[in-house]
């Protein structure tokens, strides 16, 4: 039986995840995919989406390009509110084992701001534009792993930020009349 208290029994087990997934980054095709997407979580995609839609569809696609912008800066200030309260050390200063396959952004772990930000982008620009489920699904799910991969965010951080994303585009979509994932 196991006597570690359930706490540290959990901080280990998520470390290990952690270690698991950041010797991915070894492999440097491996690495240079999940640093170019994390380089692109870092607005890039964001801001290259919004000035397409805009392009592609005129004022529906200003409509909906404000919708992620307003959201981004509430995400924004909520993740760094969130990062201010918690002050999480990230994976690679906790443990020496876990490389930074790139550098962090800003000194704490809790909770990932690139996959908050990459959830709560891909559910409103979903209402708005369904038909980009194929591009945003896959490219969420690759920003949310590239965080652990490269050492900068436990699973547990990536796993809220999702949750506080999804809630934070559900409010969103919940103010803004006419737009809906459901229909």
């Amino acid at each position: 039986m196991n006597r570690l208290p359930l706490r540290k029994r959990l901080i280990a087990g998520e470390s290990g995840w952690c270690l698991r997934a950041n010797r991915l980054g070894e492999r440097s095709g491996s690495r240079a995919y999940f640093a170019a997407v994390s380089r692109l979580g870092d607005g890039m995609f964001w801001y290259a989406l919004m000035a397409a839609l805009i392009l592609a569809d005129g004022y529906d696609g200003l409509r909906a390009s404000a919708h992620l912008a307003a959201t981004g800066v509430i995400a924004l200030a909520l993740y760094k509110l969130l990062k201010r309260w918690t002050r999480r050390p990230r994976p690679f200063a906790s443990d020496q084992r876990i490389h930074a396959w790139v550098a962090p952004l800003d000194e704490f772990s809790f909770p990932s701001g690139h996959t908050l930000h990459a959830v709560a982008f891909s559910l409103v620009a979903m209402a708005h534009y369904p038909m980009l489920a194929w591009l945003l699904i896959p490219f969420t799910a690759s920003v949310a792993a590239s965080r652990v991969v490269l050492g900068l965010h436990y699973p547990s951080d990536v796993l809220a930020a999702t949750v506080i994303g999804s809630s934070l585009a559900g409010l969103s979509l919940w103010l803004v009349p006419g737009v809906s994932l459901f229909g």
